[in-house]
């Protein structure tokens, strides 16, 4: 992100996402009025959403954590009709599952209509154009590492996602990286090792292996793969349904 953030999952993990609201609002507050970039601006969401979430799509308790975003988050930020909780309703309605995307679009809809300028950042988030896809993975084909780049104007990120196909081919980690060189400086590493394959995907076949890999579930073997995957789950889902349609 932009900037050097707190530790989101400490701050919204003790909470139920249903008492989250008034904690996600105040932290919108400070941090959305100084990112610039759309991307930033999910990065932040994911990482929230995900620590609202906890174990995933379901809370610790047993409760449906988007259907609480729905029933609380949303109507809270639309009540605070501030620019920053708009930013935040923009953010759901990027990368939140289909269920809080309509909810916080029609939301943030209504919150514009009353006069309230939408963030710069605003403009397109959630359709980035889609740049190159590639993957690398060892000859035996026991882990795969694939990387989808995604735009906003002349900035492009990458999504990496690392698959073991040696536990059903789930995913056992995800980050973002600035895209710029990544594709020609993963092309040299592989080709100066000859126990790595190298190739260059279609938008389609990067798709369907990670809608496959969401599908088998993940597999995260360290602390940093468990945050890692807390973090981005939102927007790894949101951009593989993204890529279903663009």
């Amino acid at each position: 992100m932009a900037q050097e953030d707190p530790d989101i999952d400490a701050l919204f993990a003790p909470l139920p996402a249903a008492q989250a609201s008034e904690v996600v609002l105040r932290e919108a507050r400070e941090v959305l009025v100084i990112i610039k970039k759309p991307i930033d601006a999910e990065l932040w969401g994911s990482d929230m959403i995900g620590a609202l979430s906890r174990n995933g799509a379901r809370g610790a308790d047993g409760t449906d954590v988007a259907a609480e975003l729905v029933a609380a988050l949303v109507p809270a930020a639309e009540k605070s009709a501030t620019p920053e909780a708009l930013g935040l309703l923009r953010i759901l309605g990027a990368i939140g599952s289909p269920e809080i995307r309509a909810a916080a679009t029609e939301a943030a809809d209504r919150v514009a209509a009353a006069g309230l300028d939408n963030p710069e950042w605003a403009a397109g988030i959630g359709s980035p154009t889609v740049g190159h896809c590639w993957h690398y993975s060892d000859v035996g084909g026991r882990q795969e590492s694939l990387t989808v780049s995604f735009g906003y104007g002349e900035a492009e990120h990458a999504l990496s996602v690392l698959i073991d196909h040696g536990r059903g081919g789930r995913i056992k980690d995800a980050w973002v990286d600035d895209a710029e060189g990544l594709l020609e400086k993963t092309w040299l590493a592989a080709e100066s090792d000859p126990l790595i394959v190298f190739e260059p995907l279609d938008a389609g076949t990067a798709r369907d292996r990670l809608e496959k890999a969401i599908a088998a579930g993940e597999c995260p073997a360290k602390p940093d793969e468990v945050d890692d995957l807390a973090a981005h789950r939102a927007l790894l889902h949101a951009r593989v349904r993204y890529l279903a349609t663009a």
